[in-house]
């Protein structure tokens, strides 16, 4: 697998949920990220790098507890790549993979409505 890179989708600057009409590139490159999301095997992906003992794993890491075929995982992690919710490192000939936490929060300041967002805050 090549090095994928940056993210190609960000995660747009306002919220669908703010009050105000969202502009459709913001709302094309929030689809993108969320359907990243809409997939069972790449949240269980998610899932088993944040509780990996270093936060992190390889494609070899992850495909006896999905189930899946190398190229299978290898596929879900260049989608969640470019998404930009995973950053993958290359050492060598092995590809690691982290989250990006500052991503995920931002997906979900996205969908949280504004005044529960004031409320959290306050606490």
């Amino acid at each position: 697998m090549e090095d994928v890179g940056t993210a190609k989708t960000a995660t747009p600057a306002i919220s669908p949920l703010a009050g105000e009409p969202i502009k459709r590139a913001d709302a094309e490159r929030l689809a993108g990220v969320l359907k990243a999301f809409a997939d069972p095997a790449r949240l269980r992906l998610l899932s088993l790098i944040q509780s990996a003992p270093e936060g992190e794993a390889s494609v070899s890491d992850l495909t006896a507890p999905l189930g899946l075929s190398q190229p299978t995982v290898s596929h879900h992690l260049r989608i969640l790549t470019e998404a930009g919710l995973l950053e993958r490192e290359q050492r060598g000939v092995w590809a690691y993979y982290r989250l990006m936490p500052s991503a995920i929060a931002a997906v979900a300041e996205l969908l949280t409505p504004p005044r529960k967002r004031a409320t959290k805050k306050a606490r």
